[in-house]
């Protein structure tokens, strides 16, 4: 898997729609730091404290050392749910809006 090196040095933050969500849990297999499945079926983000951001939209920033993790979660993930954008400019690099998934 290759991530775009201008993806790789900019702030990354990542959230999930749950309306597209389909509770597989492919996400928190490839990064449980970053994503867990709640008592509703639903994969969230969840942040450094470990707390869940149930809020529609709720981003978290993506920890470089986990990067390949959740662009893979974006990448697998069947309900084509998983956003990754760029903090500067809210440009999605990786998910089902990026110019990637064109």
């Amino acid at each position: 898997m290759t991530v775009r090196h201008e993806a790789a040095t900019g702030e990354l933050e990542v959230w999930i729609d749950q309306d597209l969500c389909t509770g597989d849990g492919i996400c928190a297999q490839y990064a449980p730091e970053v994503f867990e499945l709640d008592i509703d079926g639903l994969a969230y983000v969840k942040g450094a404290d470990d707390e869940l951001r149930t809020a529609a939209g709720a981003t978290v920033p993506v920890p470089l050392p986990l990067l390949t993790d959740v662009v893979d979660s974006a990448r697998e993930c069947p309900g084509e749910c998983i956003h990754v954008r760029r903090v500067a400019d809210s440009v999605e690099v990786y998910g089902p809006d990026s110019a990637e998934a064109s």
